[in-house]
């Protein structure tokens, strides 16, 4: 046990001073925290830039029904053909010139917008959405119903489903799907990318040992299994301390960042501005003023689902089934360096390592969208794929009994792959000049003690 505490602390060391381990343990929380902070700041950023639209209307319904905004203007033209707008366009003022057809009610391609630039989606969007709207409303008039705006307006219904979750003690307690979603396809997916990350500096380890033969000098006072096991602990206890950091420092930018840059005075005043425009250039104020009372409720339930997620159990389940599913797949990485000289010879004894964790990522879209089903259940059971498809149900709620199994499962293959490994790198880590298959290795871990 002391030997391989001296391999575990030989590793932890000399991996922690290394060069690229402090420079990604500082960038890889900026990325995260800019990936959180920078959508925020650019949602917060408005286009003061107006733009000046010509309409050239065929149709002659549409003047004065296409509604401004703060920086958006509709100047309609008429006795105006596109071809003679076409040769004076770039000496005019227009942004671009919108042209709507005779036929616009039965042809959908009748609307074009010409402009020397590429329009963005919310100005097309603007345009279609006011002539769909407007299109509707024309051949609902046609039908000559009484107080038709009266009655559109009085059938208009929002529908949201809100999820509440009952605990066995019968309490009620708010909770979202889009929420257990997000935590689930965020955290699986990071098991997945850490487990191949540290998995592969285990390989590569034994690689460098291998090819440099400073372990047939380490061999003579440390048997392979304990020289394996070091090296396995030493770089999981690296990767907790880096996971740590990340979490610490991800956290403390994060804040730092919003308070700095996202003043929530300035957004509140920013969002009623907008409201007020949108009121104003609409002309329906309570409808406006019915989203907007559905978007705060929204926020509301989100942050009481989130004050009712249970942390420490996803937490902790997350650093278990990372911790097992590392353990798992570093003795069978570092099997696979002992059989290799270099890098490039891995990849024909890669695969049948690499499909389990494919195949985890495939069942994770299922379990997504079904956590309870057949599916899920049983590949969240399967040690080879649990570690990601048992964190992307624990979001939504899993049994004890289940994650007790699911967990057993893992420690028990996880220590029996081990020995097997241990079979594999004891004969493997000294033998050279030439490339080894599937079917050799089966034969040293037959070999006896």
């Amino acid at each position: 046990m002391n030997k391989i505490m001296l391999v575990l602390e030989r590793e932890f060391l000399t991996r922690v001073r290394k060069r690229s381990f402090i420079i990604m343990t500082i960038l890889t929380p900026i990325l995260f925290a800019a990936l959180m902070i920078v959508p925020g700041i650019i949602a917060t950023l408005e286009d003061t830039n107006e733009r000046q639209i010509a309409v050239i209307d065929d149709s002659g319904i549409f003047e004065g029904k296409i509604p401004e905004t703060e920086y958006l203007k509709f100047s309609f033209l008429n006795d105006v053909k596109i071809d003679d707008i076409k040769e004076t366009f770039h000496e005019s003022n227009y942004y671009a010139v919108l042209f709507i057809g005779k036929m616009v009610a039965s042809t959908p391609d009748a609307v074009v917008l010409y402009s020397d630039k590429q329009p963005s989606i919310d100005i097309t969007s603007h345009i279609s959405s006011a002539i769909k709207n407007e299109i509707e409303s024309q051949k609902l008039m046609s039908y000559d119903i009484e107080n038709l705006d009266e009655i559109l307006n009085n059938i208009k219904t929002s529908v949201r489903v809100r999820t509440i979750k009952w605990t066995k003690s019968g309490e009620a307690k708010e909770s979202s799907t889009e929420l257990a979603m997000g935590l689930a396809y965020i955290l699986s997916f990071m098991v997945y990318m850490l487990i191949f990350l540290f998995g592969n500096q285990v390989m590569r380890g034994v690689i460098e040992e291998k090819s440099s033969r400073i372990v047939e000098v380490i061999i003579s006072s440390v048997k392979p299994f304990q020289l394996m096991m070091g090296k396995i602990l030493g770089i999981a206890a690296v990767s907790l301390v880096q996971i740590v950091l990340w979490i610490i420092l991800t956290f403390g930018l994060v804040t730092v960042g919003t308070s700095l840059f996202l003043d929530k005075s300035e957004s509140t005043d920013a969002n009623k501005q907008m409201v007020t425009s949108i009121m104003d250039s609409s002309g329906n104020a309570q409808a406006v003023t019915d989203s907007v009372s559905t978007d705060n409720e929204f926020v509301n339930e989100m942050m009481g689902a989130l004050s009712n997620v249970n942390f420490p159990l996803i937490i902790g389940g997350f650093i278990f089934f990372f911790i097992g599913g590392y353990l798992l797949y570093a003795a069978m990485f570092a099997a696979v360096g002992s059989a290799v000289e270099n890098e490039a010879d891995t990849q024909q004894l890669m695969m049948p390592i690499t499909i389990p964790l494919i195949l985890a990522i495939v069942v994770m879209v299922s379990g997504l969208r079904s956590p309870d089903g057949d599916i899920s259940f049983w590949f969240s059971m399967i040690p080879f794929t649990s570690p990601i498809v048992m964190i992307t149900r624990l979001p939504y709620g899993v049994p004890t009994w289940e994650l007790i199994l699911s967990g057993s499962l893992l420690v028990v293959t996880f220590i029996f792959m081990t020995w097997l490994a241990a079979k594999v790198y004891r004969t493997g880590i000294l033998l050279y000049g030439k490339k080894h298959n599937w079917a050799e290795i089966w034969k040293w871990i037959k070999y006896g003690n």
